[in-house]
């Protein structure tokens, strides 16, 4: 079931025109929401902020905005159905809204880490870095690379063989004392869970600095970790194809303190 266009189908298949530019060139923009206690109105779903994202990039792209009344009727339909929602616009402002369950494995996830492949042909590069639009084509493919290769995650690197992101999320790294994420002018994605940790970490008076993870920084963390708003946080604890010293047992007493960011207003 999903919800197009200013209704609620129940069945699998949607039929759009073949010179509909969401199919011949990607032409939409995304947001993946995960709903929390089957609420928009919790903390922790973040609804306005998707929202706000959303907005932003059809004003960048100078689209026609969504009725977004109607869209909100459509998710709050879904939530009793899904707790993710996947929420698109396409440039004429009409709205697509799918949903999909956890990850089966996202508390094993959470409690072991994952392996991560790091990507560095320059196939795996993401378009109009700072919108999620339909031409995910590069993360989708690092993706599949990355599950063939047992692993969960794939990390995109610039030309320069910096690290730039996950192909689904952000990454933090722990060192010094001192939390890091990439700066958004390497070209990465302003996750909005990314944004919220940022925050939060000021509040707590915990040291965050935003800069560029070059192969040798990254070499000195001791700890990474990956974000999106599904899985919130994971621990990447194995990487393929890169040598680096994270210590696991720091893994685990960091992904703890981060975690309760996601637990302290549930």
């Amino acid at each position: 079931m999903y919800w197009y266009d200013g209704n609620f189908i129940e069945h699998e298949t949607l039929q759009i025109s073949i010179n509909e530019p969401g199919l011949l060139y990607g032409a939409t923009v995304f947001t993946t929401m995960r709903v929390y206690e089957q609420s928009l109105d919790h903390p922790l779903t973040h609804w306005q902020a998707h929202c706000d994202r959303l907005c932003q990039s059809i004003q960048a792209f100078n689209w026609q905005q969504p009725d977004w009344q109607r869209l909100k009727q459509g998710a709050e339909l879904l939530l009793t159905h899904y707790p993710i929602l996947r929420i698109a616009i396409l440039p004429d402002g009409r709205e697509l809204i799918t949903g999909r369950n956890l990850p089966v494995d996202l508390l094993a996830r959470q409690q072991q880490g994952i392996t991560a492949w790091v990507a560095e042909d320059n196939l795996f590069r993401r378009d109009l870095a700072a919108h999620k639009t339909g031409n995910y084509l590069g993360s989708y493919l690092a993706l599949q690379k990355a599950h063939q290769l047992s692993a969960k995650e794939a990390i995109l690197l610039d030309s320069n063989g910096n690290w730039l992101e996950t192909s689904t999320g952000n990454l933090w790294g722990w060192c010094n004392g001192c939390w890091y994420t990439p700066a958004l002018s390497v070209g990465i994605l302003p996750g909005i869970i990314r944004s919220q940790l940022l925050t939060w970490l000021d509040s707590q008076n915990i040291s965050v600095q935003e800069n560029i993870w070059t192969p040798d920084f990254v070499r000195s963390l001791e700890f990474i970790a990956y974000t999106n708003c599904v899985v919130e946080i994971v621990a990447i604890t194995k990487f393929i194809k890169f040598q680096c010293d994270c210590n696991k047992s720091v893994s685990v007493t960091k992904i703890k303190y981060l975690k309760s960011y996601f637990m302290r207003r549930n």
